[in-house]
């Protein structure tokens, strides 16, 4: 325990040697799922190791690494749950716009908003269209294009200013359906 608050990495491979496929079974039995599982496992590794300093020598470790999976995982299950509703939220307002807006209404939209895209500059429009329409992360559209992941960041803020803009509150809850998938989002940052 000393030499891992020391910061010894032979400490930590003999840590995690010692402990991880026993951390991993027991992940596993609370999530039944193993890249879950595997996920949680190296998270309290890699916060054990960034924590180390504050570890308490007189504690047993195995205990403190089997209380850090359990609290992982009650982290893991809280955030997925917010997000479930988050998602339920997204798919009921989805609906509300689809039963209230008539086909012909939803289809003038739809081209009003295209118009719209295709009026945006053109590396605005280039990086909108990679991101909300062809579905590339960040990361994949500043390798594609050879710029930085900040412009492609800056460059699809600008875009949803200019589309809120011309597009005013009329159409904001469609662009908003239409480019802000919650999943989507989150998995992106």
């Amino acid at each position: 325990m000393e030499s891992l608050k020391n910061g010894d990495e032979k400490a930590y491979k003999f840590l995690l040697n010692k402990f991880h496929r026993k951390l991993n079974a027991y992940a596993l039995t609370l999530v039944n799922d193993h890249s879950m599982a595997q996920d949680i496992v190296q998270n309290v590794f890699l916060k054990t190791w960034k924590n180390r300093i504050k570890l308490n020598a007189e504690f047993s470790i195995q205990s403190f690494l089997y209380k850090s999976v359990y609290n992982e995982f009650i982290n893991t299950y809280q955030q997925n749950k917010a997000m479930m509703l988050l998602q339920q939220k997204y798919v009921d307002s989805l609906q509300q716009v689809v039963e209230t807006t008539d086909e012909s209404s939803i289809e003038r939209m739809l081209a009003i908003i295209n118009k719209e895209i295709q009026n945006l500059p053109p590396k605005c429009q280039k990086v909108f269209i990679l991101s909300k329409k062809e579905g590339l992360t960040n990361i994949e559209i500043a390798e594609h294009l050879e710029i930085s992941i900040k412009t492609v960041e800056a460059q699809i803020s600008k875009a949803f200013k200019i589309l809120k803009e011309k597009l005013k509150d009329n159409y904001n809850m469609m662009l908003f359906l239409l480019f802000h998938s919650p999943q989507k989002e989150y998995s992106k940052t």
